[in-house]
């Protein structure tokens, strides 16, 4: 699933907000989010209606990839690419070592591609936040080997039976 800004990665939403179970309504299986993005992140987001291949891809033993674009602030210190490569102290530790690519500077802004393995709550904008950074768009364009080729906000599509089987191998390695 593609998620859209201002959708809510939950089951059901108190405040009436729109929900990401709300796109997936029309198919002919009950599904449920593999992880979270928030509000304000749109992306890639698994949905499936198997515990225990959520639970595997959710576990950050498994060290399953996410990747993001992402937009803050200011212009990228080394020291700050230093910092998200090797790891951020935040509130609940520090984090693991992340993976940066296509970096850009352009009109006050850096854009550039992070890759993490865990999946602790806002971690992307917790890790920038915490080196100075104010993130203005954040982007999963990436989770394990999936990307969102081929989908707009709001779109979805059935994995093919390879792809599980895929993502279920991931699980046979911690």
């Amino acid at each position: 699933l593609n998620k859209p800004l201002g959708t809510v990665t939950t089951l059901n939403d108190p405040e009436g907000r729109p929900v990401v179970t709300d796109l997936v309504r029309d198919l002919p299986v009950r599904l449920f989010p593999v992880g979270r993005l928030d509000i304000n992140t749109s992306g890639l987001l698994l949905m499936t209606n198997d515990g225990a291949l959520a639970n595997c891809l959710a576990h950050p033993s498994h060290q399953v990839d996410k990747t993001y674009l992402a937009k803050v602030r200011g212009q990228l210190s080394e020291q700050s690419k230093r910092s998200l490569e090797e790891g951020v102290l935040l509130e609940d530790g520090l984090t693991a070592p992340a993976t940066l690519a296509n970096l850009r500077y352009r009109g006050g802004h850096t854009w550039f591609e992070l890759t993490i393995h865990e999946g602790r709550n806002r971690q992307v904008r917790r890790m920038c936040e915490a080196l100075g950074h104010q993130v203005s768009r954040l982007v999963r364009i990436g989770y394990a080997f999936l990307t969102l080729e081929g989908l707009a906000p709001g779109q979805k599509r059935m994995l093919t039976a390879k792809e599980v089987a895929r993502l279920k191998s991931l699980g046979d390695n911690p």
